[in-house]
This record gives C-alpha cells, sequence and structure tokens, in this order.
C-alpha cells in the first residue's frame, strides 16, 4: 500500500475505536495534519454522537465544520475523553515528535486535557530513537534568535521555518518556528524539560511528559494496535 493509503487505513481504525470507546454525547479531540484530516472524513458520518469537537488548529476547524461538527472552545469543554492525533515520529515508549504542520501548542494543550491519546501513524513514523525529523520549537518573535543559541548550546541546530512564500511561518497564535535538526533524543522527557526552560519558548514539539496513550500504525500487514 502507499502512505496515503496506510494513512486512510489508520485513520478508519481511529474512527471505529472512537465509536467503540467514547460514549455518546462527548466531546471529541482533534488533531492537526493530513491523518488527521483523514480522521476527521472516517468520522464524519457519525457527527450528530458527539456534543461537538475541540479542534488542534485552524486548518481542522474549518475542516470539521465542513462535515457539520459544531467546534467548541476549549475554555466551555471539562472533559474530552480521547484525542486522536497524528505524529512525525513516535518512539517504542509513545513519546512523539509533533508540530510539522505548526499546531504544537494548540495540539498539546488539548491532548493535556483528554483522558486518552490516540496517536494515529503510518508505519513510517515509529521510530528507534526521536530526533531524525527536526523537532519543531514554537518562539515569541523577539525571542528567537537568544532561542536558537539555546538549542545550540543542546547540540542542536535550529533553523527558522519559512512558508512556501519565502516568508516567515507564523503559527495560529502569531509566533515562529525553530525546526532543530541533528538531535538524538535518548531521554526525550528530560530534553523537553530542558527545553521547556529556555525564555521565549512556547512550546516545544516533543510529547514525551505526555505521550501516547494507544498507537494505531497502519502497517502492510494491517493496523498494529499499541498501548503505553
Amino acid at each position: 500500500m502507499t502512505q496515503d493509503e496506510l494513512k486512510g487505513l489508520v485513520a478508519q481504525s481511529a474512527a471505529d475505536y472512537v465509536l467503540k470507546h467514547v460514549e455518546a454525547g462527548a466531546v471529541l479531540g482533534v488533531g492537526t495534519g493530513s491523518t488527521a484530516n483523514l480522521f476527521i472524513d472516517a468520522i464524519a458520518a457519525e457527527r450528530g454522537r458527539f456534543a461537538g469537537a475541540v479542534s488542534s488548529s485552524e486548518a481542522s476547524t474549518r475542516r470539521l465544520q465542513s462535515h457539520g461538527f459544531e467546534v467548541l472552545d476549549l475554555n466551555d469543554v471539562d472533559v474530552i475523553p480521547v484525542y486522536v492525533d497524528g505524529a512525525d515520529e513516535i518512539n517504542a515508549q509513545g513519546h512523539m515528535i509533533k508540530g510539522g504542520g505548526g499546531a504544537l501548542t494548540r495540539e498539546k494543550i488539548v491532548a493535556s486535557v483528554a483522558t486518552t491519546f490516540v496517536c494515529i501513524a503510518d508505519g513510517s513514523k515509529r521510530v528507534p530513537v526521536l530526533g531524525a525529523f527536526p523537532l519543531p520549537v514554537e518562539v515569541i518573535p523577539m525571542g528567537r534568535a537568544a532561542v536558537a543559541r539555546a538549542l545550540a548550546a543542546l547540540g542542536g541546530q535550529p533553523r527558522l521555518r519559512m512558508n512556501k512564500e519565502g516568508g516567515i511561518a507564523l503559527t495560529d497564535n502569531g509566533n515562529v518556528i525553530l525546526d532543530v535538526a541533528g538531535l538524538q533524543l535518548q531521554d526525550p522527557v528530560a530534553f523537553e524539560h530542558a527545553v521547556n526552560q529556555i525564555p521565549g519558548v512556547v512550546t516545544v514539539g516533543l510529547f514525551a511528559a505526555r505521550g501516547a496513550d494507544v498507537l494505531l500504525l497502519g502497517t502492510e500487514n494491517g493496523v498494529e494496535q499499541t498501548r503505553f
């Protein structure tokens, strides 16, 4: 199967998981990216079963609304039983690198409220050591140079993310992203803590202190489910 076919397979598996494990009337947490988009499409026919959804990005909000979902403000929601999102990399402990799509801060906020984080990914995203995918770090614009120096001191090679038009890419929150290459994260929890202490950092795209609870991984042999 192609990578897109694997993503479609795992997105449908996530929809089946949600319908099995989430009670009617609950609020659904939804992530951002190509695999999350396919999940939205897969669950759309059952939208009436949910009280609404909390979205991690403006792009996902638009997609949910196009399918008739009511998108709720997280400040008005007490409980999210399941948050479904993809990952750029995930290891055997359920630690992830996320933020390739630029929504890392909102993704981390929604994930922090969810009872269960379900990661959906194709087999190429499972790695023995995190770091081959450049680690995104969302930064307050005035602090980007200082943060870049601090990240370099931690052993990384930070680069300012640019958009397709050649300008500086901005998040939905109006901040910039430094993508940090050259890392091999043997202790992702400790590295996440270290980056969080750098003044000017809004969020680091390491989801290790709060990783995935369930991985649905699309492989040539079907969808593999792992609980962490």
